[in-house]
């Protein structure tokens, strides 16, 4: 596994996970408040539940022009500024990191490849609300394609690189590493940061 702490902050007890589509970030977002006592808010969460509102995929709000989902956009961006005031916080959001910088920003990675293999184990089964897909092949081009969609979103709403890895206190590959693993590495990093 690779893993390094890559820059220091103001501490608040809030952690931020961004990173790869697939690479775990809820999963390992409950498992760090669950070890730390913390609440868990998930804007992966919100958003599948708006588009299954909408009775749509992610893939297709993910396709919404810019303005057509600025709404969508910031009431998320609203309601993670309002998470930032509190303490004790576990978030898994693309954009937490910049709206809390006090947090202890954690980005998780993950090849394409094995990140449509475990979409489609998720969505074969136990379902996945908002995705869908019948072959990991599908599973691969859908999340290719999301990732452009959402790289090109943030650039242009916030001129943000959502992947670009420097923003981070700690980058962890999660390729190989079971979900206990990855959250004992990102909980020993974040004590550590926030004993620091």
């Amino acid at each position: 596994m690779k893993a390094a702490i890559l820059n220091a902050h103001v501490k608040k007890s809030i952690i931020t996970i961004a990173g790869s589509i697939g690479s775990g970030k809820s999963s390992t977002a409950r498992a760090l408040a669950n070890a730390l006592g913390y609440q868990h808010f998930s804007s992966g969460d919100l958003m599948r539940a708006i588009a299954m509102e909408r009775n749509l995929s992610i893939e297709a709000i993910n396709a919404f022009p810019v303005d057509e989902r600025r709404d969508i956009d910031e009431h998320i961006d609203n309601m993670l500024r309002d998470l930032g005031e509190g303490e004790h916080l576990v978030i898994d959001s693309r954009m937490a990191f910049r709206w809390i910088p006090d947090s202890f920003k954690l980005f998780l990675h993950v090849d394409p490849e094995t990140a449509a293999e475990r979409i489609f184990a998720q969505i074969t089964n136990d379902g996945r609300v908002g995705q869908s897909g019948s072959s990991i092949e599908e599973i691969r081009a859908a999340t290719e394609t999301r990732t452009e969609q959402e790289t090109a979103r943030y650039r242009t709403l916030y001129g943000v690189d959502i992947y670009n890895e420097s923003q981070f206190d700690l980058v962890i590959d999660t390729v190989g590493d079971d979900l206990s693993t990855v959250a004992a590495t990102a909980l020993a990093a974040y004590q550590t940061w926030h004993e620091g």
